[in-house]
């Protein structure tokens, strides 16, 4: 098979790649057509996952296409976007056609849960390497971004933490998936759900905001620098879900949560009368901090008394 029966056959047919609002040209042309309406911005992101180094060298490709999308249509989630468009390109040794069907399939469920239309992309044969840019659209000057953070502001975050670091040793095929509980942390790596609805909710009330894929002390650091703030965050309001709690003990739980990474949650700044309209609409936020004057990130223990900072958050070329 060829690379452009490859692409008709997998991509360019699926549902995923149909025509769609704000897609002028999709598939087919040197290059796609995105329309934006008078007064908004192109919000635009890439990602890349690399065998062996973002997942295991073997896993369900139609897991790892859904995993994917979600890790890139999360940053959208981020800035407050509304979803668009998606390229894929897509490095592979050779032109595995069960892989292929499971990974495609993977794929255009998430684009279908994210509202995201394959637009183009490339693809090539090597070592497998999967390199997503997602697109979005966002009313020009409401994007949100790290540097708004301001004193007085609510530390928050969308939903439970820790998940996705916990199920690596299932992921690995260290432990086996053998109950309820496992089966939840797994889905959590798998299958993140970029919380968009929750992005564009925030625009105008959020100081600041990312989502987090490095750890939340890691994520939490960027925050702080790019609004010159300091975070403090309270070790006893880490949002730790049921099945969480139910693999590893409270201590291993809540560093999973601190610097584990892999949530794609959104961490956001907001003042404390913005919270419960939010909730109001359905949002699953938790406030896990507050943002003072200063600089930094704090951990604090039940009595406000700072306590040691974990290491952790993952960083590419850190030195070991």
């Amino acid at each position: 098979m060829g690379e452009f029966e490859l692409i008709r056959r997998y991509f360019a047919s699926a549902p995923c790649a149909a025509p769609a609002p704000g897609v002028a040209l999709g598939i087919g042309d040197d290059c796609a057509l995105l329309q934006l309406s008078p007064g908004e911005q192109l919000a635009v992101s890439t990602d890349s996952l690399v065998a062996g180094v973002h997942f295991p060298d073997s896993c369900d490709p139609a897991l790892l296409g859904q995993r994917a999308l979600a890790c890139a249509a999360s940053d959208l989630a981020a800035m407050g976007a509304a979803p668009l468009g998606f390229t894929l390109a897509l490095s592979l040794p050779e032109a595995d056609e069960a892989w292929l069907q499971g990974f495609a399939r993977g794929l255009n469920e998430m684009a279908g849960h994210c509202g995201l239309r394959l637009i183009g992309g490339d693809t090539t044969r090597g070592p497998l390497n999967i390199n997503i840019t997602v697109f979005g659209r966002v009313p020009a000057g409401q994007a949100l971004l790290r540097s708004g953070a301001r004193p007085g502001e609510l530390l928050c975050v969308g939903g439970w933490l820790g998940e996705a670091a916990a199920a690596l040793p299932c992921v690995l095929g260290q432990l086996p998936v053998d109950d309820e509980a496992a089966r939840t942390l797994c889905a959590s790596y798998w299958t993140p759900r970029p919380q968009l609805a929750l992005g564009q909710a925030l625009r105008g009330l959020a100081g600041a905001a990312q989502d987090i894929s490095d750890g939340l002390l890691a994520d939490a650091t960027h925050i702080a620098r790019a609004s010159g703030v300091a975070l403090e965050i309270d070790l006893e309001q880490l949002p730790l879900s049921p099945a969480l709690l139910a693999c590893l003990p409270l201590e291993e739980a809540r560093q999973c949560a601190l610097a584990g990474g892999d949530d794609y949650r959104l961490l956001f700044t907001l003042a404390p009368e913005h919270l419960q309209p939010l909730r109001e609409q359905g949002f699953e936020i938790r406030p896990l901090g507050r943002v003072r004057a200063g600089q930094g990130v704090s951990l604090l223990d039940g009595e406000g008394r700072p306590l040691p900072l974990p290491a952790g958050g993952y960083e590419h070329f850190a030195r070991t």
